[in-house]
């Protein structure tokens, strides 16, 4: 699916998983959301922690898995 298609959901991360992933809360009060970091941010080693606010693409198909795009400034 293209990143144009996706829905775009600010939130802040809860907790880091294993292999890169990490659980983030949105900040319109919906389910938590399970992410991995895109290419761009791996590639560029922009490190994420706990109580970072993010930007994270959603499938509209499951709504419980994204992709994080963006790291915002606090």
């Amino acid at each position: 699916m293209p990143r144009e298609d996706l829905i775009q959901i600010e939130g802040t991360i809860t907790s880091a998983l294993g292999g890169g992933q990490y659980e983030i809360k949105p900040t319109d009060g919906s389910d938590n959301i399970r992410a991995q970091l895109c290419g761009k941010m791996k590639k560029h080693n922009i490190r994420l922690i706990l109580g970072d606010k993010v930007k994270v693409g959603v499938s509209p198909y499951d709504t419980s898995h994204g992709i994080v795009t963006w790291k915002l400034r606090s």
